[in-house]
């Protein structure tokens, strides 16, 4: 093996190393990905989705280039790697791969223009962050429109630092908005656990301060102040 110095690129990853921490973005796997898939001079977007974005099967629509639709996909779930901001409307899109129609690849290409928009974008990681571990859930009650489960979104921080988040559709059909928060709550609660006993296992001794998710902070301050407070 050879040193090859301080690490600069990786992967399509860029790492800009400084006193006062780190930061990693894909900006040029970003452009190279626009002017692969023709979007290099489409009209920037501010957000990656509409709010009022409901995805279904869309089984009357027409069929548009599976294996485009695919490659998009794909190439938009590598760049979530450095892109939390589009987890939730790529994942949302991912789930019609299958068979694809013109009313998805509409909004994947949305996703492509707020990219145009925002290409470099990345993950600060400071050096002079505190060694603590926070978690934060949300959930979309019966958002998906084909079998009406909820959608739990979830993200950890190190400090101040981003180092894990997920977007991904629960196992089963929540009767109420109360139980897909507390299911989305639940997950971001084991990972915290498992990285503070991974963690463990290097000699940091971390502490959870909590899970914030402010639909049940709501519920709960009208009747159990700080229940779902978790401390260890």
């Amino acid at each position: 093996m050879s040193l090859m110095g301080e690490l600069r690129f990786f992967l399509g990853l860029r790492i800009k190393q400084g006193l006062e921490g780190t930061f990693v973005h894909q900006a040029k796997y970003t452009r190279d990905i626009l002017k692969k898939f023709n979007m290099g001079d489409s009209k920037p977007m501010t957000t990656p989705m509409s709010t009022n974005t409901a995805l279904d099967a869309d089984e009357d629509g027409e069929a548009v280039d599976q294996k485009e639709f695919r490659g998009m996909i794909g190439s938009l779930l590598y760049l979530t790697a450095t892109r939390p901001d589009i987890q939730f409307a790529v994942c949302l899109c991912a789930r019609y791969q299958a068979s694809p129609r013109t009313s998805h690849r509409q909004v994947v290409k949305r996703i492509f223009r707020y990219l145009k928009f925002t290409p470099e974008l990345g993950l600060w990681y400071s050096s002079g962050s505190s060694l603590s571990l926070r978690g934060f859930s949300d959930a979309d009650h019966a958002g998906c429109r084909i079998d009406r489960k909820s959608t739990s979104g979830t993200c950890q921080f190190l400090g101040t630092s981003l180092v894990s988040w997920s977007s991904r559709k629960q196992a089963s059909v929540a009767l109420s908005t109360t139980e897909a928060e507390y299911v989305a709550a639940a997950s971001c609660c084991s990972q915290l656990l498992w990285m503070k006993a991974t963690l463990s296992d290097f000699g940091l001794r971390l502490q959870v301060e909590g899970v914030d998710n402010a639909f049940i902070k709501g519920e709960i301050e009208s009747q159990w102040t700080g229940l779902i407070t978790l401390l260890v």
